[in-house]
Parts: structure tokens; sequence; C-alpha cells
């Protein structure tokens, strides 16, 4: 298992995790696999930690599962291991589920298709180059994209450019994606990381317990939700951050006009 093909680093607040394996068009590997699940544990424990980055290292995002090592039935010892205690360890690296509570920035140079847009799905703010390429192509290949994107896709575009997508494993343009909604915004080829980091760089001036309170909401409380219950979960969620200490250094930063300095608390 090759821990070289996902890097983990930080940057004050900010945690960038790179899918490394640009010779394969970063598909996906067990090592992977094993540090982008390392990587979202990490995020959601270290209370220094509020955002992540995901980008891949080179001019593609992520080509998916590496198909041939599937089709020659390669296996990974280390890794099977890992999956004896943690089963859903795959799951989990590609955001499937137990999403962490902290935001997370998707960086897309290239192709994203197949795994690379179902990643995307379990990512909050997402920003792609103009060249970007996206698609679900797994029905091309006689496979079905396990990832969630037979359930996330049409809850995240309108549902007849979702069907097409899926059902015809077209490939799909960075415009093409804004337009739909699947991604919130273009940066010249080359600058999508860059533009990433701005966007990172803003969450982590807020105050963190407020953005901690906004992604449970984000994470808990979808469409299935009536807007009457939707709306009690909101004062359960957001009423307690108005008695913190950041809540009060907010307003007093407001008025002395200048920058607050939070603490978490």
């Amino acid at each position: 298992m090759n821990r070289d093909h996902c890097l983990i680093e930080r940057e004050g607040h900010i945690l960038i995790v790179t899918l490394n394996r640009p010779e394969a068009k970063n598909a996906l590997s067990s090592g992977m696999l094993a540090g982008m699940y390392r990587a979202w544990r990490m995020l959601d424990n270290d209370p220094e930690l509020r955002v992540a980055i995901l980008t891949g290292r080179g001019d593609v995002f992520c080509a998916g599962a590496d198909l041939k090592s599937m089709g020659a039935g390669e296996t990974d010892d280390e890794f099977m291991q890992l999956m004896s205690e943690v089963p859903d360890i795959h799951w989990q690296a590609l955001l499937r589920h137990n999403r962490p509570l902290k935001p997370i920035i998707t960086a897309v140079e290239g192709y994203a298709v197949a795994g690379g847009t179902e990643i995307l799905q379990g990512t909050d703010i997402r920003v792609a180059a103009e060249d970007a390429v996206f698609g679900v192509t797994e029905a091309r290949r006689g496979l079905f994209p396990l990832g969630g994107s037979s359930v996330r896709l049409r809850r995240q575009i309108p549902y007849t450019l979702a069907a097409e997508i899926l059902l015809t494993g077209r490939h799909v343009s960075a415009q093409e994606a804004l337009r739909f909604g699947l991604v919130g915004r273009l940066a010249p080829k080359g600058q999508a990381l860059a533009e990433a980091k701005k966007i990172a760089a803003q969450i982590c001036e807020n105050g963190p317990l407020s953005i901690r309170a906004l992604m449970q909401m984000l994470r808990e409380v979808d469409e299935s939700y009536s807007e009457v219950d939707a709306l009690a979960k909101e004062l359960e969620v957001g009423s307690p951050i108005f008695g913190t200490r950041d809540a009060r250094e907010g307003m007093k930063a407001f008025a002395e006009k200048r920058k607050p300095v939070y603490t978490g608390e």
C-alpha cells in the first residue's frame, strides 16, 4: 500500500489533501483511499483544523477506480487488514458517509470522471479549472457508481440532467457543470487550488463554532425534513451560538472596527 498516493499537509487552519498518482491519472488506489480516510478523521478530530481542500497532483483530478488493477484481480493485504478493522473505510474515504463536520473544498484540474465526480458530490464548495471535465461513466464499462451518484446527483442538479449523465456516461464540460450547479465557480487553468485557498482563508476568518453549527445543519437537515421541523432544528443548533465567547468577540470587534480574534469558545 503506497502511502505517498495521498499527501496530507497543513497550512495554518487548512488541511490540504492531494491525490498523488499523476502517472495513473490519480486513479484510486488502496494507499489513496487509506490516506483520504485518515485525512477526514484528522479534520474532524483536530480543533485547530477548520477546513480542508481536496485536489489532485498534475493535470488530472481523479480518473476514478483503477480498472486495470480491478480487472487483474489485484489485492492489497495491508489494505485488507485495514478493512477488517474499518469495513467501510473505502466509503468513508470517498465521502459516501461519515463526512466531517467541517467544510471540504474541491479544487479540480482536468478530468474528474467516475470516482472523481463521485468524490466531488461529497464535498461542500467546488472550484474547477475552465478546462475541467466531469462525468459518471460507470455504465459505459458495465459497472455501477456505488460512490453515491445514483442518489446524490439528482439532488444536486436537475433530475433530467442527472439522468442523462448517469445513463449515457457522457462527459460534462466545466461550463456545463457550472451551469448545472455541480460546481460553484471556475478558475483559469492551473489556478483551481489557488482559488480554493482563497475561499478556505475566508472560512478560517469566521467563527469556528458558527461554521461547525452551519455544517451540522448542512449535513443533517435535507429535503426529507418538513420546513417546520427544519426550522425547529435550526433554532436548536443555532441559538446556543449567541451565548458563546466568540459571538461576543464578533460583536465587539464590529463595534471597534477591527478583525475579530476567535478562540472557538
